[in-house]
């Protein structure tokens, strides 16, 4: 089956051939081909979508869509969420339509599946939306970034700052694949070494249906916290159908999701999603920098931007920029160089590349305003902190043999 590839080059005017000479010497086949690989019709296409090529466009654009005198394209399409699709889709990408850097990858096995073709093929991936540790762990890759969290990173900034305020038992109500696991285990592992207590897990298909079953089960065991370790429509879903039974609604239990988006946010309301505690990489309103950005993004969809199409924004933009100082596309050569640069923009702060793939950037602790606290649309977050990268990043894993020891 071929791959529906949606809004291929997404309009860009491609430069002409004036500075041919130029590109031929430096760039692989004469032009830089970026692909945003994503969901465009199922339950994470609020945060990622057509969106994330939105974000893309406007990092390409900032570059003068070229780079090193060669034209920039941008190619995007559906994986569907399923691995398969996602690596057949690559594999054309890679062989037929010469991409360079695929980007985005929301669900974590579809993330896995490219990045391990991608090393194949010496391409670059960049994780702007797939989490699961594995990714910087036992199937870390050189050709690889994680640019936007990982799981670990999430649970211990929301984990810690209930656990903090004295909420000491848990129960996870988990999507039953990569992702899910992997956020229920890294934040049971900071609830426990936090003198906290893991009551219960329930697992959900993904996607999900129906959780009430589930969201019931969990506040029959009296848990302080019910953590979400599932994302986009399942949260959505699950906190919604929570509030039609008061469960969280008191001060004994409170809802926790692990991986909330300001797109969540918006679907659920403030009435509904007030007072919850998050961790984010990126918040719109956070200075006159991520302002600036959210504005431009705005103007095109008539939203502000999650913290997953941000990094997309900030991934192009520095992998564009790592060719120009690298002086060639060729893939080891670019992270080299990704690695040896600090990524402070819009949506990054302070940010290092690892060996392993990690960035390691500042992140926001982040509670949603009551309806009453806001004073436009999208005015959703308190800031409560900064949190440091190195003090909510997980070291770096002996599982994956780019770090080396000791």
């Amino acid at each position: 089956m071929r791959s529906r590839v949606i809004g291929c080059a997404l309009g860009l005017t491609l430069a002409g051939l004036t500075s041919g000479a130029l590109a031929a010497d430096t760039i692989s086949d004469g032009v830089v081909k970026v692909g945003i690989l994503n969901d465009l019709s199922g339950i994470y296409s609020d945060f990622t979508g057509r969106g994330s090529a939105v974000a893309a466009q406007i990092a390409i654009d900032e570059m003068g869509a070229k780079v090193l005198g060669a034209p920039v394209e941008l190619v995007a399409a559906d994986h569907q969420n399923k691995p398969d699709i996602a690596a057949n889709l690559a594999r054309e990408w890679f062989d037929q339509g010469k991409v360079d850097m695929i980007a985005d990858f929301p669900t974590s096995s579809t993330a896995l599946a490219v990045m391990e073709i991608a090393k194949q093929k010496n391409r670059v991936t960049m994780l702007s939306a797939g989490v699961a540790m594995a990714a910087i762990t036992d199937k870390c890759s050189p050709l690889s970034a994680q640019w936007m969290v990982n799981t670990y990173a999430l649970a211990a900034g929301t984990a810690k700052a209930l656990l903090k305020a004295g909420r000491k038992s848990w129960y996870f109500v988990t999507a039953d694949y990569t992702f899910g696991h992997s956020l229920e285990k890294d934040a049971a592992a900071v609830v426990e070494a936090e003198g906290g207590k893991v009551l219960g897990v329930s697992r959900h298909p993904f996607p999900g249906g129906d959780f009430s079953s589930y969201m019931l089960k969990a506040q029959s065991t009296g848990a302080q916290v019910i953590a979400l370790a599932n994302a986009g429509s399942d949260t959505i879903n699950a906190v919604k159908q929570a509030a039609e039974y008061g469960i969280g609604r008191t001060d004994k239990q409170v809802i926790a999701p692990l991986l909330t988006y300001i797109t969540d946010v918006k679907s659920l309301g403030l009435a509904k999603a007030q007072d919850m505690y998050l961790t984010e990489a990126f918040y719109w309103d956070y200075d006159d920098r991520s302002r600036a950005f959210a504005e431009k993004y705005f103007s095109k969809m008539k939203r502000m931007p999650s913290a997953s199409q941000a990094a997309v924004y900030s991934a192009v933009l520095s992998y564009l920029k790592a060719i120009e100082a690298a002086g060639t596309d060729e893939a080891g050569a670019v992270m080299k160089q990704l690695r040896a640069m600090t990524i402070d923009d819009a949506v990054i702060r302070n940010g290092k590349l690892r060996a392993d793939g990690a960035l390691v950037h500042d992140l926001l602790l982040l509670q949603v305003k009551k309806p009453a606290e806001s004073k436009r649309d999208w005015d959703f977050y308190h800031v409560k902190a900064v949190l440091k990268g190195d003090d909510v990043y997980p070291k770096p894993s002996d599982a994956c043999p780019l770090n080396a020891k000791g």
